[in-house]
């Protein structure tokens, strides 16, 4: 490691060109054959993790000083791709699908940026695979006989696998397989693959889940060796295991949950003080007192990041035997915490905390709903039940309330968006689509949680330790700068400048908005000019809270971050300023590495469940093709409008089903206009729209504009044109003509026993010889003069005019003359032609 970083400090140095290795060599004065083989393996090493190119002429350096970026493939179904830099802050680098250079979505690449794009827009060609990122993928098994093909569900991969017939392993036609990556792409060869599990055939139930599970490489069981670790953790706590810590099990303390939950990992008290404060604890299950550092357990907690919440199942990150047992904080027994208590005055504000290890023991398991029916809806029933406990239901509904109220003044945004929750039967078929509500149940438990995760973050801050925090940085200049100009077409304006804008003023603008027809539009718009939140060792802030400092501290059963938190939590109360350099140093050098880690298995979860809810929403709208509903416009593009029902699925109007005009995309207004009748559609727009098709693989719906006319194709009655022949009358066109005909039925045609010969026709038909003499005897009689054609055909004299002509008394050889040499001055004429031709291509 030392080698490697020493080689890396000298490259990077201003002074420094690409060098060999013998250069590099003398470089560092090496004189014996060891040191050199270990300089040889350093540089190899450096060049197989992608922190050193070698070029082709043998030198290295490293890849800034080269004009490349390293980063993520992140491709497209249509080919092309962005290299989503690792450096923050970077700009992404587009790829056209020719510059790939056989790279995958997902895959680690070197990219070197050639030219800027459209705008600023940089573009740039993969030179190096660094790591590939897809090993494994999950299709649609497809058979070819001799051969077959896996047609991969993530569209990105955007090329199929080979599967050669040795490597079937049994899957047929129609089956869901995965299958491993033996060999990678080539030029336009595609990637070879071999099955290695078959999960069933593509419409057996279960199967669509199970298929969205390996495509994200979701962990489902847990190995041996994890479950065997907590299978040892104790049923019940002991009482070696209470000293220690603050007894809280005399204090009135309640867990609020959903009814569904299992994992109750936090619960909340509220108590008044005689000095007129109240006392709020925040008490969160101790999970780090069983899940030790390094441990398997721990491991495997790291790999996995966070439970992932799927449609029908959860795949949880700690084994029930912990989430659901020994760590969950059940009613009537103790349970290990550490407990947060803020002392807090008449207007919510934090005068004094306390971070500490406890135990406890909760007095009762609520549920949102019952909260929310005593609360707001006075179920008397309810009240009595929990008589002992309503007091202390109001107190948490005045303290939160004051707390949101005091969030909200200091600029902190709500997005106040609708969350669907899907319900599927036993066989994992969507029965019906609601919403997740937000009562004031629920506003209880969010703020009191903030307040702790606020209150352990800033503490920690000024401690000046190694530690993990939740940031939310400032949005782009450009975007917001974007987002100002926007809303200055419904007539607001926000005072500031790129990134001075305060949070405060966006969060007035929400309100200010609040209940009229723009407020879609604008609060969809402002959240797509957010950063994503992320883990990060540093405290930067969280701009969407308007807060300085925040962290993950109430959940460290379902999320990774949170358990190192609390590990952090424990080492500094055991130890205090005791705590080793060596330790502080392992912490500081393993921080970033857990939050960008912890970062990516967020996303990959969101994304998770994403997919899940789109199936789930497509197959529940695959019932509904044809039915009318009506929509409001959530997003607009250059090929459509995006259509969100009140149900939240969402489904798209191509711009080809908008028939009633020409149609272009205006970006700065988020809005399709109509070239001839100015018709506008946007964000927020009320729109009626129909079910046309929906595609479950694709995960895809497809919606018409009721009233909207049906696009006609070329050839239908409605669309056929009518001819001017400029004498003031219409002329039918052939097509018509054809058309009447196959309408009153076709004429006879020759050597068919039911349609006997027209011997009208036979009798005009007259020998090509005798129409050419004709047309040259006409035009000798006319001067030389090219015939005049008429609008009807006709010729004025009531002849027909026919391009080749005869004369009366011609003889058999002057015919034959007459057509050999026609002939030969067609055959020069084409051959001249040709010549010009070919002269005009040597040029």
């Amino acid at each position: 490691m030392e080698d490697q970083e020493k080689i890396l400090a000298f490259m990077r140095e201003q002074a420094y060109h690409p060098m060999t290795v013998r250069e590099l060599e003398e470089a560092f004065g090496i004189k014996d054959s060891a040191t050199f083989k270990e300089l040889v393996k350093t540089l190899n090493a450096l060049e197989a993790s992608g922190e050193v190119i070698r070029t082709r002429a043998n030198r290295y350096g490293v890849p800034e000083k080269m004009n490349l970026v390293r980063g993520r493939l992140q491709s497209h179904p249509k080919g092309f791709g962005f290299v989503i830099p690792e450096t923050p802050d970077s700009d992404d680098v587009y790829v056209h699908a020719n510059d790939m250079n056989g790279a995958l979505h997902g895959d680690t690449v070197f990219v070197r940026v050639e030219k800027e794009a459209g705008g600023n827009r940089l573009e740039g060609q993969i030179i190096r695979i660094v790591e590939r990122g897809i090993k494994q993928v999950v299709g649609t098994f497809k058979d070819e006989r001799h051969y077959a093909f896996v047609i991969p569900d993530e569209k990105r991969i955007g090329k199929d696998i080979f599967i050669p017939k040795d490597s079937f392993n049994g899957a047929v036609d129609g089956h869901k397989v995965v299958v491993n990556i033996v060999r990678y792409p080539e030029g336009r060869v595609n990637p070879e693959g071999e099955v290695v599990e078959i999960l069933g055939h593509k419409n057996d139930p279960g199967v669509d889940i199970l298929s969205i599970i390996r495509k994200f490489n979701l962990p489902e069981a847990f190995p041996e060796d994890v479950l065997a670790e907590a299978e040892a953790a104790p049923d019940e706590i002991s009482e070696e295991e209470i000293k220690g810590r603050r007894d809280l099990r005399d204090r009135m303390m309640v867990t609020i949950d959903g009814a569904d939950a299992k994992d109750l990992d936090d619960a909340v008290s509220l108590e008044k003080l005689p000095n007129g404060n109240v006392r709020l604890g925040v008490h969160i299950a101790d999970v780090s007192y069983y899940v030790r550092d390094k441990s398997q357990l721990d491991n495997e907690a790291y790999r996995r990041g966070t439970s992932v919440y799927l449609v029908d199942r959860v795949i949880p990150m700690l084994p029930h035997r912990l989430s659901n047992g020994i760590c969950s904080l059940n009613p009537q027994v103790d349970r290990l915490t550490i407990s947060c208590d803020m002392e807090m005055d008449a207007g919510g504000n934090t005068v004094k905390y306390d971070i500490f290890l406890s135990v406890i023991r909760t007095d009762e398991r609520m549920t949102y709903a019952d909260v929310r029916s005593i609360l707001d809806d006075k179920d008397e029933a309810l009240i009595e039940k929990y008589s002992q406990l309503v007091p202390m239901f109001e107190e948490m509904k005045n303290l939160a309330l004051k707390l949101r109220g005091k969030r909200m003044q200091r600029g902190a945004i709500d997005f106040d968006f609708r969350e669907a929750k899907i319900y599927v039967d036993e066989a994992g078929t969507p029965t019906e689509i609601g919403f997740r509500t937000r009562s004031i149940a629920e506003q209880i438990i969010e703020e009191f949680m903030l307040a702790a995760n606020e209150t352990v973050a800033e503490h920690f801050h000024w401690m000046k330790q190694p530690f993990m925090y939740r940031i939310h940085e400032d949005p782009n200049a450009e975007k917001l700068m974007a987002f100002m100009e926007f809303i200055t077409n419904f007539g607001y304006s926000i005072r500031g400048k790129g990134n001075s804008v305060h949070p405060r003023a966006l969060q007035q603008l929400l309100e200010e908005v609040k209940g009229t027809p723009e407020e879609i539009i604008i609060s969809t718009v402002m959240l797509r000019s957010m950063k994503q939140a992320r883990y990060d060792a540093e405290s930067l802030g969280h701009y969407g809270l308007s807060t300085e400092f925040y962290t993950h501290f109430t959940s460290p059963i379902r999320r990774y971050p949170d358990l190192i938190v609390h590990r952090r939590i424990r080492e500094w109360i055991e130890l205090g300023n005791q705590i080793s350099e060596k330790r502080l140093g392992y912490w500081a050098e393993q921080m970033p590495v857990i939050a960008e880690h912890a970062s990516q298995r967020e996303r990959l979860a969101v994304d998770a469940e994403r997919e899940t809810d789109d199936l789930k929403k497509a197959e529940f709208m695959l019932e509904r093709v044809g039915e009318e509903f009506e929509g409001v416009i959530s997003s607009v593009t250059s090929f459509g409008i995006f259509v969100e029902l009140p149900n939240t699925i969402e489904g798209l109007v191509h711009v080809s089903f908008l028939t009633d005009d020409y149609y272009h995309y205006h970006e700065k207004m988020f809005a399709l206009v109509g070239e001839r009748t100015g018709k506008q559609y946007r964000i927020g727009d009320v729109v009626e729209v129909r079910v046309a098709n929906v595609n479950v693989d694709e995960r895809t719906i497809d919606f018409e504009i009721v009233g909207m006319p049906k696009a006609g194709f070329r050839g239908s009655r409605e669309r056929t044109p009518r001819v001017i022949d400029g004498r003031g009358g219409d002329r039918k066109p052939t097509r018509g003509k054809q058309q009447e005909r196959s309408r009153t039925g076709r004429p006879d045609r020759p050597g068919r026993p039911d349609r006997p010969d027209r011997p009208d026709r036979q009798k005009d038909k007259k020998h090509p010889a005798e129409i050419r003499q004709k047309y040259k005897d006409r035009r000798k009689t006319e001067g030389n003069k090219p015939p005049r054609r008429t609008g009807s055909g006709k010729a004025s004299n009531g002849e027909e005019v026919l391009p080749i002509g005869t004369g009366e008394g011609d003889t058999p050889a002057k015919r034959q003359k007459g057509f050999w040499e026609d002939l030969v001055k067609s055959k020069k004429k084409n051959r001249k032609n040709v010549a010009s031709q070919v002269k005009r291509k040597r040029r």
